[in-house]
């Protein structure tokens, strides 16, 4: 009798502990496995940067993709789309970040030779009057290679000092997706 009583009480316990479970769905992070950054010029052809990793981390490397080089002499207007194509039809995750834009934010940095000759900026704010970063201007104002990273954050401390103006130092939060493109400005 004492060994039925301590099972029913470790099922009991382990169906409360499923309960908690469902209601912290709120919080989950989203399988995000396509980033598609596309810059568009006032004229000519847009540059479109894209990640793939459709089987998530582990197995298979990321596609990563950039479609041309960027005009120093330009502006683009800066958009991002976030998919999670594992499953079909594929998920859109920006109308989830668009709708709990309050909770995310994206950081841009340049790096190599370009860092400092490339300006991003925001185009998009939350409810509070926060950056968002799914909509940005983007204003290289020299030549060369480099590395653009863009990370988004889920929870980041918006109010934290160079966070409103692109600085991740301060940011705190949880990474949702960091992605790497290699850039060229001619």
């Amino acid at each position: 009798m004492k060994k039925f009583f301590l099972l029913s009480m470790a099922l009991i316990s382990i169906g409360f502990n499923s309960c908690g479970d469902d209601h912290d769905h709120e919080n989950e992070s989203e399988l995000i496995t396509s980033v598609v950054y596309t810059l568009t010029p006032s004229s000519g052809v847009p540059v479109v940067m894209t990640f793939k990793d459709i089987d998530g981390d582990g197995g298979k490397a990321p596609v990563i993709t950039t479609s041309g080089s960027l005009k120093s002499t330009e502006t683009y207007n800066g958009s991002l789309v976030l998919l999670n194509e594992s499953v079909s039809p594929a998920v859109d995750i920006t109308k989830e970040i668009n709708a709990e834009d309050e909770a995310h934010q994206f950081f841009f940095e340049v790096t190599g030779a370009l860092q400092g000759k490339v300006a991003i900026t925001y185009e998009d704010k939350d409810s509070q009057n926060n950056p968002v970063g799914l909509k940005t201007k983007v204003k290289p104002s020299g030549t060369g290679t480099g590395k653009l990273k863009i990370t988004l954050r889920h929870e980041p401390n918006k109010k934290a000092s160079g966070v409103a103006s692109g600085s991740i130092a301060n940011a705190g939060g949880e990474t949702d997706i960091e992605v790497s493109f290699d850039i060229e400005v001619k």
